[in-house]
């Protein structure tokens, strides 16, 4: 009795914070949603968090937030990983503006260890290639190179409380360096995926993202060697503070509807607002087609206030287009395991736009 009664009042509260969310997603499309919080952009690091480093999820725009699942689930809404039957395997290599040589690579598992809870943990490498060394008393391109490593593990845990309501939460570890400096973190992510309708057709996702304290560079890259007056013949090695800077948090409202036909063939309908702290907030929306998921294809556009202005303006502060296109062929391979190839392609204003594949093993 107590349990039905907890059940029935939890849906009660997730139906209000549905009824919420579509609220704002209507707001989003108004000119006040989409300024975001421009004063503030450039202001926040770590911004690596925000690049979705997985090939299906972004072959629509980042719109179908609301029932993602699988290992992208753990960047999307970690909500969605609920939806692992056993274990689920992804790895991506993502080609971030192709020809400027930044590569991302991503993997991935999730395991099943209760009957109401999943578990996953995703490594993202971003590999912003090699840059030439200056200092100020030798500005010419004499030093060589060195070569940033930025990491972030991601560690997820996420728990079904009945058919339609799934939650929880991803702890990051960030880590960001360079020879002699080096920069660690931590984040958190929670995301709540609701799931109503006759056949379940109907999906509702919220998530905070990338909430924690600040960050802060630290080790030999800040010292320098200084001359003062007052000792005459003698040197002394400075150390400069390094401020601390914020992680960009973000809020995430989608819902998506699932529109299905005769001989297992669906078309989705979905959007997500994205409000920024650091920067302009974001509308996107994208259409799913799936051909018995044999055969996936997606399609979706990012709106944001400037996105169709020249890039050399104040008012563009987004590489991105708009433009999302993807992907997916998924064969089973055995009566237990499917695998699955995604490929994903994002218009940009400069390079030859961002592409990602990945392969996925679903058991």
């Amino acid at each position: 009795m107590r349990t039905k009664l907890k059940s029935t009042i939890m849906k009660k509260i997730l139906k209000s914070i549905v009824i919420v969310s579509l609220t704002i997603l209507v707001l989003g499309y108004s000119n006040t949603a989409f300024a975001g919080n421009k004063d503030r952009s450039g202001q926040a690091g770590a911004t690596e968090l925000l690049i979705n480093p997985w090939a299906s999820s972004t072959g629509w725009a980042n719109a179908g937030m609301s029932k993602i699942h699988g290992v992208e689930a753990m960047w999307g809404n970690v909500a969605g990983i609920t939806a692992t039957n056993s274990i689920d395997l992804n790895f991506s290599h993502t080609t971030w503006l192709k020809g400027s040589e930044v590569n991302m690579s991503s993997f991935g598992f999730l395991a099943r260890i209760s009957e109401t809870v999943v578990a996953g943990l995703y490594v993202m490498s971003f590999n912003p290639g090699e840059i030439y060394r200056t200092t100020e008393d030798n500005p010419d391109l004499t030093l060589g190179t060195f070569k940033p490593s930025l990491m972030n593990i991601n560690i997820a845990l996420a728990k079904s409380f009945s058919n339609s309501i799934h939650a929880g939460f991803v702890v990051k570890i960030i880590s960001e360096s360079i020879s002699d400096m080096v920069g660690t973190g931590v984040a958190l992510d929670a995301g709540i995926q609701y799931v109503t309708g006759v056949t379940d057709n109907i999906h509702f996702g919220i998530t905070l993202k990338n909430i924690g304290p600040t960050m802060k560079y630290s080790g030999d890259g800040l010292t320098f060697k200084a001359n003062p007056e007052s000792f005459w013949g003698s040197s002394l090695t400075v150390i400069q503070r390094a401020d601390q800077f914020e992680l960009p948090t973000q809020l995430n409202i989608a819902a998506a509807y699932d529109f299905n036909f005769n001989n297992g063939y669906r078309l989705t309908a979905a959007g997500n607002f994205t409000s920024n702290s650091f920067s302009k907030d974001q509308v996107t929306l994208g259409l799913e087609g799936s051909l018995k998921d044999y055969l996936v294809i997606r399609a979706g556009y990012t709106l944001e206030n400037g996105i169709w202005d020249d890039i050399e303006t104040e008012n563009c502060t987004n590489v991105n287009n708009g433009l999302s296109l993807g992907a997916s062929v998924q064969a089973p391979l055995g009566e237990k395991m499917k695998v699955a190839i995604d490929y994903s392609f994002q218009e940009t204003e400069h390079y030859n736009g961002t592409h990602s594949v990945g392969a996925r093993i679903i058991f």
